[in-house]
């Protein structure tokens, strides 16, 4: 006879992602007191955090966090907070939920990546390519990697147009080299799904492991301020340019003009009115401005001029 075998609940705050378009991406879930709730972005909401939701659920890194879908009215959601030093799961931090949270707000989204890295660069979007095979990292040789593989990668990370490629520009890597020639068309949506070769060389020689740079995506501009280095500050939002507002004036300045390529900050001039929603704040060292924490308050609108 069939006997009914009891299934235990997963782990209080446990994580998952639902309704992505791959394993690798989709809205945040917190098991909160029996139930699954959506994740609400604190105040101190930032990349850092959505790096620990991806190697928690056994991804290499985060690739992107954004808005989510609309909070929804009578399930409730859980914040998460006072996330000190290196965590390695969201249950060392602080947590809140039930209903009530994420009143008029939006879920988190995270996209995550498991096959394909760029270390030692400036940010996400730059470094050294490397590839994870048998559970360990590979570097790519140069002669295995051309401009269509690049397309493939940069998507992948979630970032822009490949902007540079060049043998050795991040340094050499510790461990293995990549032992097949990719052969991508530059529309697949991972580089593992691009065809390969064998390796024509068999020798990788040292020095010739592929760096790659990336462009950030367009998701911010300045504006009215007679050049693509001087103006208003807007964020690409929901489908939409929003004006940003911030309280962190000079530091966010100082990560606007170098994410830009504007070189560095020649003067700030405060807006006279407040917005909501699309509100940052910086350290003023991060690459992007995707690496910055999201604040949801009202803040003054700015105007950066940079020296480029």
């Amino acid at each position: 006879a069939l006997q009914a075998q009891s299934v235990s609940p997963p782990a209080e705050l446990s994580i998952r992602l639902v309704n992505g378009t791959n394993s690798c991406s989709g809205t945040v879930e917190v098991f909160y007191e029996g139930e699954w709730l959506g994740l609400c972005p604190s105040w101190s909401w930032r990349v850092r955090k959505a790096t620990v939701v991806c190697r928690e659920l056994g991804f290499v890194n985060v690739v992107a966090t954004s808005r989510g879908p609309p909070f929804e009215e009578g399930r409730g959601g859980v914040k998460v907070f006072g996330c000190r030093g290196e965590v390695s799961s969201l249950r060392d931090c602080n947590s809140r939920g039930g209903q009530g949270f994420c009143d008029g707000d939006n879920y988190v989204n995270v996209t995550c990546s498991e096959s394909v890295r760029l270390v030692d660069g400036a940010g996400f979007c730059s470094g050294r390519v490397e590839v994870k095979s048998s559970q360990s990292w590979a570097s790519v040789c140069e002669a295995d990697f051309d401009r269509q593989d690049a397309e493939v990668v940069c998507g992948e990370l979630g970032c822009g147009a490949p902007a540079a490629l060049q043998w050795g520009l991040y340094g050499e890597g510790q461990g293995q080299t990549w032992h097949k020639e990719f052969q991508c068309k530059g529309n697949e949506s991972l580089l593992l799904d691009c065809d390969t070769s064998d390796r024509k060389n068999n020798n990788c020689l040292l020095g010739n492991a592929v760096g790659l740079t990336c462009s950030e995506v367009d998701y911010m501009r300045l504006v009215e301020g007679g050049s693509r280095c001087a103006g208003g500050v807007e964020w690409y939002d929901q489908g939409e340019w929003r004006t940003m507002g911030t309280d962190d004036w000079e530091d966010v300045a100082a990560v606007v003009c170098r994410q830009l390529g504007c070189g560095s900050t020649v003067s700030v001039l405060l807006g006279g009115n407040t917005i909501k929603w699309i509100g940052i704040g910086c350290d003023g060292s991060e690459p992007a401005l995707r690496e910055c924490k999201r604040t949801h308050c009202l803040d003054y609108s700015f105007t950066v001029i940079c020296s480029g």
